[in-house]
Order: structure tokens, then C-alpha cells, then sequence
């Protein structure tokens, strides 16, 4: 149950993303910290060749965590704001 619930929330938050405008000038308050790099008040994709991926999300917004570079490919996790993940299979992060 709680499979399909997190696959579901993956979903959802893919299709937010899909429908969301890709050059909006607004950035998350707060920093984005990826294997250790600290990105102040992010925007955009982030691409990371290190494995396995870790994000620190303390950000106000979503973070999506693609399986391929560029931000494309599958989502494969989504980290809450505030919220920490580790992701064996990531390679890019999107945030709003």
C-alpha cells in the first residue's frame, strides 16, 4: 500500500511538473544542497555524475530527481521541502 501511494505521489508531482512554465523567472527560497554543493535560492536542472545522489532539500518547493541528465527521463523520486533522500539511480534534480 504504501508502494502504490509513494508511486501515485510520483505521478502526481510528474504531471505538475509537465504542466508547470519551464522559464519562469521565480526561484525556490532557500538552498538546494547536492552531494555536498550548496545551490542558494535554485532554479533549473542540476546534473550530478556522482552515485549515488544525495539531496538535501531545504527549499520551499519540490525537487524531482530524474533518472537521466538534462532532466530528462523518468522521475524517478520526489523530495519534499525539507526533506533529505538519497537516490541510487538519480543523475539530475529539477526545482521550480
Amino acid at each position: 500500500m504504501r508502494r502504490l501511494a509513494s508511486t501515485l505521489g510520483v505521478l502526481a508531482a510528474a504531471t505538475t511538473l509537465a504542466v508547470a512554465v519551464p522559464q519562469s523567472a521565480y526561484a525556490a527560497n532557500g538552498d538546494l544542497i547536492l552531494n555536498g554543493v550548496v545551490h542558494h535560492d535554485p532554479s533549473g536542472c542540476f546534473d550530478s555524475t556522482r552515485r549515488p545522489l544525495f539531496v538535501d532539500n531545504r527549499t520551499d518547493e519540490y525537487v524531482f530527481v530524474f533518472s537521466s541528465g538534462g532532466c530528462t527521463g523518468r522521475v524517478i523520486d520526489v523530495v519534499p521541502p525539507n526533506e533529505r533522500a538519497v537516490s541510487e539511480f538519480g543523475t539530475s534534480v529539477y526545482v521550480h
